[in-house]
């Protein structure tokens, strides 16, 4: 009984990290810095400074925070493959979403400062750009998903 509630756990488990990294990666590349970008946007050097600026200061945190969550998750997974009790595994799955849900609060923070610097203009603009690009860049297993 035991092995089965294991089987089922761990997919859930990869499941929720996978879509969590997947949702949350934004446009995966230092948009503020993009010619077209900054074009589109008419985004002035200052708010692309400040944008890096806001960024710099959150990577490293949020870096250190994926590492441990790694780390947190590698041990779950060694917990469910070696069986063991419910509530050590229990224990070990709040630990992990704890990390997990303070690195996505990290990361929701730094993008809502990104925001912060833009105009409302820019960030209807900037919501614009970010619909054509998931549209550009979709893989083809996203577009089975979204039928």
């Amino acid at each position: 009984m035991r092995l089965t509630w294991a089987r089922r756990l761990l997919p859930v488990v990869f499941g929720l990290a996978l879509a969590g990294t997947i949702h949350g990666q934004s446009f995966g590349f230092p948009w503020w810095k993009d010619a077209k970008f900054q074009k589109e946007l008419a985004l002035s050097a200052e708010q692309s400074a400040r944008i890096e600026g806001v960024f710099q200061s959150t990577i490293s945190i949020l870096r250190q925070k994926k590492v441990e969550l790694d780390q947190q998750e590698a041990e779950l997974s060694r917990l469910i493959a070696a069986n063991a009790d419910e509530g050590v595994v229990t224990r070990q799955v709040d630990k992990v979403e704890g990390i997990r849900a303070n690195l996505n609060k990290g990361r929701t923070l730094m993008l809502l400062r990104i925001r912060q610097v833009l105009s409302p203009d820019q960030r209807v603009q900037l919501n614009k750009l970010h619909e054509q690009w998931e549209k550009d860049h979709r893989r083809p297993n996203d577009d089975a998903k979204a039928k």
